[in-house]
């Protein structure tokens, strides 16, 4: 897989399989565009591979509630965008970056709502990690097995709203875990991305 994600990636035409947007897509991402990075962590735990996502804290912000990888804007402090997406792990969830072996990066996306350009990257870890949420940023974690993630019963569509529109209800294309935990917008095209990635470099049979 590290090999893979040095390689040309899907891009676009695997995030599309599960887009999902309440405001459509300029004809370009803005030059004020607000750099940010999310860490897309693999690690073993009973047996299964699992990937860590988190339910945000209810608060103002556009993506209020919402369930997403941890990470965060890019700082003048960090040393470049895979030290962003480490430091918002640690910071959100307790998470140790000197501990993350970081594979690649997946294709950065636009997020309109935010005005985010959101930069993923994947990370492993060799044991699942002690997490310490952020209370002020995070409500809860949630641990799912990656495969059962992926599996094609997960993928659904449904009707949702944005914090920053409330008013505005779309259908979109979404992951639905069994407690009804719903995964859509850019967090559901990045897994998307992933999904296509492990496929091709045969990490990850399904």
């Amino acid at each position: 897989m590290r090999q893979r994600l040095q390689e040309p990636l899907p891009g676009l035409s695997a995030q599309e399989r599960m887009m999902g947007r309440v405001v459509s897509m300029p004809p370009k991402v803005p030059d004020n565009a607000r750099p940010s990075a999310v860490l897309c962590l693999l690690y073993p735990h009973l047996e299964d591979l699992h990937i860590l996502l988190m339910k945000r804290r209810e608060d103002k912000g556009a993506h209020s509630a919402q369930v997403s990888f941890p990470g965060g804007r890019f700082e003048q402090s960090d040393l470049d965008l895979a030290t962003t997406a480490l430091r918002e792990a640690n910071e959100e969830v307790g998470v140790d970056p000197m501990a993350v072996d970081l594979i690649g990066p997946l294709t950065p996306l636009y997020i309109p709502v935010s005005n985010f350009q959101v930069f993923p990257y994947v990370g492993y870890l060799p044991q699942r990690p002690t997490f310490t949420p952020n209370p002020d940023e995070v409500s809860y974690i949630i641990e799912t097995p990656l495969g059962d993630l992926l599996h094609d019963t997960r993928k659904t569509t449904t009707d949702v709203s944005s914090p920053a529109m409330p008013g505005l209800i779309r259908n979109v294309k979404a992951y639905r875990l069994d407690d009804g935990t719903i995964i859509w917008g850019a967090t559901a095209m990045i897994i998307s991305e992933l999904e296509a990635v492990l496929k091709e470099s045969g990490t990850f049979l399904l």
